[in-house]
């Protein structure tokens, strides 16, 4: 088998010949690529040829199916030192947002943090709620086919579409700091917007999702024991899905949640919300959360795309911690089914690369499926 037709026999819930692997490379490459330090074996290659050399699976998450378009809205963006500053402009008033970026960060590709959010007072609300009406998606079909074709046996195309409404408004409009304090304090204002943004998907986003040619979707992420707990879950999160899912798998599509996050608390409504795989799905030392503990909850009914926490890639965890870690996750989701191995989230700028060509390696002899058989 190749990638992809691994990737599609863990989905379809049919055997691979091994168990897939499929780190996401991208940090470490774009650290290499701006310092300049990039193995000499490696200098030039692009990121799918270092894929490649390593023997691993794309995780192929560059593909689109749609654009967003928001018409009347204005959007500046300007830089100000270490700060980033973004205004929309609508007929009803004004927004703003502001990124701050670090000089190191920025030399190896990394992100700036939000240290100021569009949404900060109750009027602000009103405002967003005109952006959410004027906001429309257009299919770009041909735009996933041609991404498709050019990853052709090298991994399955995963193509994000967006978030759900409850935790895309406390990540990036109102954040984690004050979103809380919102919605104690006008709720009627918080609950109006999120009931507005799910109408507006659920009339205008969800058919292109639904007609598209993408098997193989990721909507959600982040959500978490501490910021999505249980009780805020059932009630903003799970009926959300539980309309999503359905027409999903209607029309043979698979959806992932990006689960780097501590999961510990929110295993139980993963399943009941209807997903498909959990992606980056992280798990102890860097969460508290164990891979036997998923398993147990998530059984064969949500696929685990992950269980290499980035942390044991670290240049000070040794190599004989490492390997035997990698030995220990093998047994742990032994024969394999419902697994696909990957570093959660990413493989850092400081990861010690060789040890991804030591799993490559490791599988090639050890990981045929059924593992231990």
């Amino acid at each position: 088998m190749n990638h992809r037709e691994r990737m599609l026999s863990i989905l379809e819930g049919r055997a691979p010949d091994r168990i897939p692997w499929s780190p996401r490379l991208a940090l470490w490459y774009n650290a290499r690529r701006l310092t300049n330090t990039m193995p000499p074996a490696w200098e030039g290659f692009s990121l799918r040829q270092v894929e490649r050399a390593l023997g691993v699976a794309c995780p192929a998450r560059d593909g689109t199916i749609l654009q967003m378009e928001r018409p009347g809205l204005s959007v500046e963006v300007r830089r100000e030192g270490n700060l980033e500053i973004t205004e929309y402009g609508t007929p009803v008033g004004r927004l703003r947002s502001v990124t701050r970026f670090s000089e190191e960060l920025e030399r190896q590709g990394l992100p700036g943090r939000i240290v100021e959010y569009p949404l900060k007072g109750e009027d602000d609300y009103r405002v967003w709620e005109w952006v959410v009406e004027h906001t429309e998606w257009r299919a770009d079909y041909g735009a996933y086919e041609r991404y498709d074709a050019e990853i052709g046996d090298d991994g399955l195309p995963m193509v994000s579409v967006g978030d759900v409404p409850f935790h895309a408004w406390l990540e990036t409009l109102a954040g984690y700091e004050h979103g809380f304090f919102h919605l104690a304090d006008f709720p009627e204002a918080v609950e109006r917007l999120l009931g507005l943004m799910a109408e507006v998907e659920r009339e205008r986003l969800w058919p292109i999702i639904a007609r598209s040619p993408a098997r193989f979707l990721l909507h959600g992420a982040h959500l978490s024991s501490q910021f999505t707990p249980p009780r805020l879950f059932r009630r903003h999160i799970l009926p959300y899905y539980q309309e999503f899912m359905p027409l999903m798998h209607a029309n043979g599509k698979f959806v992932a949640m990006h689960a780097d996050y501590d999961t510990s608390a929110i295993l139980d409504l993963i399943v009941e919300a209807g997903w498909d795989l959990v992606e980056c799905f992280v798990t102890a030392p860097m969460v508290p959360l164990t891979l036997e503990r998923a398993r147990q909850v998530l059984g064969q009914r949500v696929i685990i795309w992950g269980g290499l926490p980035s942390a044991l890639l670290a240049p000070h965890v040794t190599e004989e911690a490492f390997q035997a870690s990698v030995k220990d996750i093998l047994r742990t989701v032994a024969p394999g089914d419902a697994f696909v191995l990957g570093v959660s989230d990413n493989v850092m700028p400081d990861s010690v690369i060789e040890r991804v060509a030591w799993v490559t390696d490791y599988l090639a002899e050890y990981g045929a499926y059924p593992l231990g058989g």
